[in-house]
């Protein structure tokens, strides 16, 4: 017969849960003392992560770092762990001395404090950033999520619409692009056609409720939803309009992507479909029964519209279930239930967004982009093999030119 459970049965069975693992014997973990029997920590300044929740940026370099998808949860990356990614350092730039510069095409060319950028109504947007260059072609069989496309993030940004600043300065009709102008060493530099100032562009001061930080382009950088992040320029310092774009080292020599029939793709700026499962990945291992497959997707040109899930290498395909919530270019969460039976295969997630692009094989991309292709805007299903004994490997693939 069936007995209500009370709350003194619930305390007791709690308190000689926690005596027995006092007298746990030697050799085995003892769980933590009765927390409820002494005041915690007080409180601080600046928060902190759990100790027992360690969480940092992937292979760090002078020049960029990744972040580390496989760790997260959600669709937000945290600021501290959004990918870097400079060609000239990270500048340290005093607040009080910044300025911004509006001028060519304009009937009233201004200079802007940060302050009076501030003064400006503010709006908020949550979108994706991504390196063009976020694919690791001849990757190895040990090569973490962070590692596949861990040039991405997504966060929330601050700061005050670009057609606003626009309009405020008078930008004439016949100015078709802008000139985008960094403060950092590179003083990189990137043409965009003013299509984008008057969508959905911003001049970003805050991400995540905070200020930028330094290595996000602090004081103010510039934020185009769905492009490349080379032309979301950091430290910004010089917004120039012009009838045609400016031709810069970074789109000509640089991010400009060869084609298969030899010809070149110049301005590629929006990033399409992509997708990977960060669960399981290398270097899990796992058991046979239900595991969840769990991953990201997202697309510069719209919203993720479905996410298709292979358990067998691609042989058949069923529908994920998308995490709410799903926006429009930002990460969106997907999780799939799987019963393995202990056989090896490959798993893989292949992206569509609501313009009706599939993410596409790498036989078909390659198809397209050639052998040449320099590394920009790749994004290929990719895929992880589990063994037998329950390892998962990344699918190595060739190098692309091969």
């Amino acid at each position: 017969m069936s007995r209500k459970v009370t709350r003194r049965d619930l305390l007791a069975g709690a308190a000689g849960a926690i005596g027995a693992a006092t007298l746990a014997p030697a050799g085995q973990r003892v769980h933590a003392q009765d927390t409820t029997k002494s005041p915690g920590g007080p409180a601080s300044a600046l928060g902190a992560r759990s100790r027992h929740e360690p969480l940092a940026r992937g292979r760090v370099t002078s020049l960029s770092s990744r972040t580390p998808l496989q760790d997260l949860h959600g669709m937000i990356t945290p600021s501290d762990v959004h990918f870097e990614r400079h060609h000239g350092g990270v500048p340290a730039i005093d607040p009080d001395d910044y300025r911004l510069l509006i001028h060519g095409l304009v009937e009233r060319p201004t200079m802007l404090t940060l302050a009076e950028l501030k003064r400006f109504p503010a709006t908020s947007r949550i979108c994706f950033l991504e390196c063009s260059g976020n694919y690791p072609t001849g990757a190895g069989p040990e090569t973490r999520p962070e590692l596949v496309c861990g040039m991405t993030a997504t966060t929330e940004w601050t700061g005050v619409s670009l057609a606003t600043l626009f309009r405020e300065v008078g930008a004439r009709s016949d100015a078709t692009w802008f000139l985008a102008e960094g403060q950092d060493a590179a003083v990189m530099t990137r043409s965009v056609p003013m299509e984008k100032a008057w969508d959905d562009a911003l001049i970003a001061y805050a991400q995540n409720g905070e200020a930028l930080r330094p290595s996000q382009g602090y004081p103010a950088r510039l934020l185009l939803p769905g492009w490349e992040g080379n032309s979301n320029v950091k430290w910004l310092r010089r917004l120039e309009l012009a009838d045609q774009p400016f031709m810069t080292r970074e789109e000509t020599s640089k991010y400009t992507d060869p084609l298969a029939d030899g010809t070149a793709r110049q301005f590629s700026f929006v990033f399409d479909a992509r997708s990977i499962i960060t669960s399981p990945a290398y270097p899990d291992v796992v058991e046979p029964g239900w595991i969840e497959l769990r991953g990201i997707a997202w697309s510069g040109r719209g919203t993720i519209a479905q996410v298709d899930v292979s358990t067998d290498g691609g042989r058949t395909w069923q529908a994920a279930q998308l995490q709410e919530p799903v926006l429009r270019q930002a990460h969106t969460r997907f999780r799939h239930l799987w019963r393995w039976d202990g056989s090896e295969t490959e798993i893989m997630s292949r992206a569509t967004d609501d313009t009706g692009y599939v993410q596409p094989t790498r036989a078909a991309l390659r198809a397209v982009r050639g052998r040449r292709a320099r590394g920009y805007h790749l994004n290929p299903i990719t895929a992880w093999r589990i063994q037998p004994n329950g390892q998962v490997y990344y699918r190595e693939e060739p190098p692309w030119d091969a």
